[in-house]
């Protein structure tokens, strides 16, 4: 099966990517990589990132965001 989008195909190769507000993407390995991310992981098949971002990733809110936060408690 053709996937128009490449986020879709379960069977293509994903890598993990990192910005600098410690947030995590899922990206196809052979799209350019967005400006300011960073590769974690990969490449690996689809599956296997979500189960790396399921165990890594506890924090959804961006570090410019949460570190306020923490600090007012």
């Amino acid at each position: 099966m053709e996937y128009s989008n490449p986020f879709d195909c379960p069977q293509g190769q994903f890598l993990i990517l990192q910005n600098p507000q410690q947030q995590y993407s899922l990206w196809p390995q052979h799209c350019a990589l967005p400006e300011g991310w960073r590769i974690i992981s990969g490449p690996h098949e689809q599956q296997q990132c979500h189960d790396w971002l399921n165990q890594h990733w506890q924090q959804l809110i961006p570090a410019s965001f949460a570190a306020p936060c923490a600090e007012e408690k």
